[in-house]
């Protein structure tokens, strides 16, 4: 995402970076934009407690250029203002959403217009090893979004000139146990019981285990597909008619 950043030609005074985590991404944006206002967004108060001065000093008072807040919000429901950011910055987050559509329609209500978008997520090939491995044996492996239907989200929720594209990392791990302890710590959920408990579940979990040996590598690593997707888009300045009024769609609600 940073590399794709330096690309762009953009003026950002106000940053939401939505789904912020623990705030790592704040250095980096604050070198790009120096003197920016940096909200850091995310639903976890204990996430935004492991960041400085995380709680908003007060809405009455417009923050000073260049510093840095913290709320602590669903992404899918801002507390913010309308057309207020030049720039939502959001990596490897967007993915967690129930609803994908109205994070993106909240990302874009509160840029201002000519504001840009710039998101990673996961992508549905994303541990496609611990997939197969815990197929019916009651585990669960969450499934993403894959690129092109975010793609075609991003052109109903009214951005312009979307752009998409995917790498895929492989990370290795000396065993099974190995990788779901670096998933615990991530925070992630991308593997967990269904309904089988105590012995049960012990059996099936050693069936997946014994499945994933498939998957090791001549150099004895077992490895583990990350399938990253990369996106950015810009909401559009409002159409003008010839007299210089703004144009308004009106179409037929849905039924």
């Amino acid at each position: 995402m940073a590399e794709r950043l330096s690309l762009v030609q953009l003026p950002a005074r106000w940053i939401l970076d939505a789904g912020c985590g623990t705030g790592g991404a704040a250095p980096l944006l604050q070198q790009r934009f120096a003197g920016a206002t940096i909200v850091d967004l995310d639903v976890s108060e204990r996430m935004l407690a492991r960041r400085t001065t995380w709680r908003w000093p007060t809405w009455l008072r417009i923050p000073r250029r260049g510093s840095r807040h913290g709320v602590c919000a669903d992404f899918q429901i801002l507390p913010l203002m309308s057309a207020r950011f030049d720039l939502v910055w959001s990596n490897l987050a967007l993915h967690w959403a129930e609803d994908l559509p109205a994070a993106l329609t909240e990302a874009s209500r509160v840029l201002r217009p000519g504001g840009l978008l710039m998101f990673s997520v996961f992508g549905p090939d994303t541990l496609r090893e611990l997939r197969l491995a815990a197929a019916d044996d009651g585990f669960h492996v969450n499934q993403h979004v894959d690129m092109h239907d975010i793609g075609d989200m991003l052109v109903r929720c009214g951005y312009a000139d979307p752009v998409m594209d995917m790498e895929q990392v492989t990370l290795t791990y000396v065993d099974l146990a190995a990788l779901l302890r670096d998933l615990r710590a991530h925070g992630s959920t991308a593997f967990a019981t269904g309904k089988s408990t105590g012995l049960r579940a012990r059996s099936h979990f050693l069936r997946s285990v014994a499945r994933y040996e498939q998957f090791r590598r001549q150099d004895g690593r077992l490895p583990a597909t990350i399938e990253v997707i990369y996106g950015h888009a810009w909401k559009p300045e409002p159409r003008r008619s010839p007299k210089g009024r703004e144009v308004i769609d009106i179409r037929p609600a849905a039924r």
